[in-house]
């Protein structure tokens, strides 16, 4: 089992700044990739931005000159940021993961993970 633990967001200003991060935990044995998506009232869940554990990312266009995405390996934890934030940017925001994991004495076998998802709330 891989759990993927997400914290921060909640309600942030017009122009603010959002910070989340993701924590994986579990029988893990390797982690590919990591990174959040979004999902707006009535939307599809979109990239946000994701990062291979080499460190290499891909941004959402819409967000790309504001966002960055972190990735601390040994700790199997990503950090995002969001600045210049507006009202299109609320969403519940989750976590992904991609990876091998271990089960008991078996695998690697491959696992691909969300995490249960925080909101974001953009007050005027």
């Amino acid at each position: 089992q891989v759990r993927l633990t997400e914290s921060g967001g909640g309600l942030v200003q017009v122009g603010g700044s959002l910070r989340l991060s993701c924590v994986a935990s579990g029988t893990i044995w390797a982690i590919n990739l990591m990174g959040f998506y979004r999902q707006r009232p009535g939307g599809e869940r979109e990239l946000v931005a994701t990062i291979t554990s080499g460190g290499t990312t891909n941004y959402r266009d819409s967000v790309k000159d504001r966002c960055t995405i972190n990735i601390d390996n040994a700790e199997n934890t990503i950090y995002l940021r969001v600045d210049s934030l507006t009202p299109e940017d609320a969403a519940v925001y989750f976590c992904k993961a991609e990876g091998l994991m271990k089960a008991g004495n078996f695998g690697p076998f491959a696992f691909n993970s969300w995490g249960q998802g925080t909101q974001v709330s953009v007050s005027m």
